[in-house]
């Protein structure tokens, strides 16, 4: 007797091989058969009969990295076919950590990763000093997706070097062979590999730029070594000049090349397309080529949508400085305070004055300031939210057609739906108005789809719904240029991203491969509208955007959501490399 049978479904198994009609039988949490038809008995029996039968989706860019200490449904990831995640990208996580280094740990996540302080203090309940300990106190819980985790380049630097290491002094030979020994340590405990950060944009609470930001070649190379010596592992990196600067960023995938190249190790890095070096993720992609030809293996990670922020009342916006706004949104609740910005006389005021001095001390305070000189380049999301607009959806041009000030006519938008609506503003990946840039790096072998960031930057963005967005956009609703095949789309998300990791049990429905499987109504797949909702620890606000059409999400042979909705249900567990 099976535990599980999902009958009559249309498989698409992960691999980009065709669709077919099929059984899939589960028993001890794995596909114990697969099959046209399967006629034996079952705990429990699903009608997949013109649904999508998929892989679950493996998502390897996430910072959950402190949620995990307190929430084990860790939505909103959860709510969009994501099966297995990996998190402590970008170089930054809890651990190692000194005693009394806490705090420190914490607002560099804050400042990084845009995570609430308040929240990350009174969620975090912290039972670990070293990066195995960490690993043991994930373990300990259960969750609805499996969970892995890189050990950052930062902790492990600040843990080594104390200040020295915080203010990104150059590591001597005896800290490079101490941080070595505990990355080694680490990947020998579970860490699917280590994770570094180079951009400048990546800053602590302080300002500082992040531990490792100037690091060395050979210090890198240490740390590649110490996995090498431990088995190998992921290294993953946010490059410098990444944003604008292509001598930079092409500077920085040819020393990934070379250390791909020397330690046999896989090496994924982030990969966007800049309006400034439109055409620089191409020359990227040629040192990919010409490396995976000789045998190594590098992945770019790429966004499958335009890389950017949502504006809005209820998350970052033009007039955050403006006094009005200050004193309104200091005495009134949300609702009260959408209400008072509807006013004529309120947008008047608001409108009229100047922006107050920002306080350096608060990451994003002043963006307001930057907004406004970008309103050219923003576009109305609409509903349900297009992230491919036309021109004509340019907030300056529709302003222009209204006879209207642009930032007077975005202050109406944002007053659409009660308050609650949002504008769009892509920083990477909407060079000329168009997705066609990412049509091209989905469809290429070596790339993998990451970087929807979940559980960072709250009240910024919420990519964490990407492998809904494949699916709905790329797959079926594309309309501005081609599409990819519903095969295309579920393997960039389920084989590749479980391969570059090295998840073999997983990423493809196989006999006895781990039973993570979506059931999806593909005809009625819709991304929601996003919303904020403040149940982050200490009240603090996130961004979140829910997904309808799956029918089913399993995780290990079991039903973590029927038809979008959590079952209890918590089979994840951490994953050790």
């Amino acid at each position: 007797m099976f535990d599980l049978i999902i009958r009559g479904g249309t498989i698409v198994d992960g691999t980009g091989a065709a669709r077919f009609r099929g059984d899939i039988a589960v028993r001890g949490g794995r596909i114990a058969r697969i099959a046209p038809t399967i006629d034996e008995a079952a705990a429990e029996v699903i009608d997949a009969t013109g649904r999508v039968v998929t892989p679950g989706f493996v998502d390897i860019h996430t910072h959950y990295d402190g949620q995990v200490s307190w929430d084990d449904l860790l939505e909103p990831t959860s709510g969009h076919g994501v099966t297995t995640i990996v998190m402590g990208n970008c170089g930054v996580g809890f651990a190692p950590v000194r005693p009394g280094r806490e705090e420190w740990l914490v607002q560099l996540m804050e400042g990084v990763e845009d995570i609430p302080g308040t929240a990350l203090h009174e969620g975090i309940t912290w039972s670990w000093e070293t990066f195995p300990e960490y690993l043991d106190a994930v373990a300990s819980r259960h969750y609805s997706m499996d969970v892995a985790a890189y050990v950052p380049h930062a902790s492990v630097r600040a843990y080594v070097m104390g200040d020295r290491g915080a203010r990104n002094e150059a590591a001597t030979p005896d800290d490079i062979e101490a941080m070595g020994r505990i990355v080694r340590e680490a990947r020998e405990a579970g860490a699917v590999g280590f994770s570094t950060s180079r951009t400048l944009n990546h800053k602590a609470r302080d300002g500082e730029p992040v531990p490792g930001t100037f690091a060395a070649l050979d210090e890198l190379q240490g740390m590649a070594d110490a996995l090498v010596a431990a088995g190998g592992g992921l290294f993953e990196v946010a490059p410098q000049g990444l944003e604008f600067d292509r001598p930079v960023f092409l500077g920085e995938v040819d020393w990934m090349a070379g250390l791909a190249e020397r330690s046999g190790l896989p090496v994924t890095f982030a990969m966007l397309q800049n309006e400034l070096n439109a055409d620089s993720w191409r020359e990227a992609l040629d040192v990919v080529d010409r490396v995976n030809d000789e045998g190594g293996r590098m992945h770019p990670q790429i966004a499958a949508r335009p890389f950017g922020m949502m504006i809005g009342w209820d998350g970052y916006h033009f007039f955050s400085k403006r006094p009005t706004f200050m004193d309104l949104a200091s005495k009134l609740s949300m609702p009260e305070l959408r209400a008072e910005l509807r006013r004529g006389d309120v947008k008047a005021r608001i409108l009229a004055e100047t922006d107050a001095p920002a306080d350096p001390t608060k990451q994003f305070d002043g963006i307001g300031a930057f907004m406004q000189m970008s309103v050219d380049k923003m576009y109305a999301m609409g509903t349900p939210p297009d992230y491919e607009p036309g021109p004509e959806l340019l907030v300056s041009n529709m302003a222009k057609a209204n006879g209207q000030d642009s930032l007077s006519f975005a202050y109406d938008l944002l007053n659409e739906d009660d308050g609650r609506a949002f504008l769009m503003l892509p920083f990477f990946n909407y060079v000329g108005g168009s997705q066609d840039a990412i049509y091209e790096m989905l469809q290429h072998p070596a790339t993998v789809s990451g970087l929807s960031d979940g559980g960072a930057h709250v009240r910024m963005i919420c990519d964490a719904s990407i492998p809904t967005y494949v699916l709905t956009h790329w797959a079926r609703d594309r309309r501005r240029g081609p599409k990819l095949t519903l095969e295309q789309a579920v393997k960039v998300q389920t084989h590749d991203t479980a391969n570059v990791v090295g998840f073999h049990d997983r990423g493809v429905l196989a006999e006895g491969k781990k039973a993570d499987i979506n059931i999806i109504d593909m005809d009625a797949l819709t991304l929601g509208f996003p919303h904020a909702e403040d149940d982050l620890p200490a009240g603090g606000t996130r961004l979140l955007q829910t997904a309808t059409g799956y029918v089913a999400t399993i995780v290990n042979g079991v039903v973590t959501r029927r038809n979008g909705a959590d079952t209890g249900a918590r089979p994840g567990r951490l994953v050790r490399a």
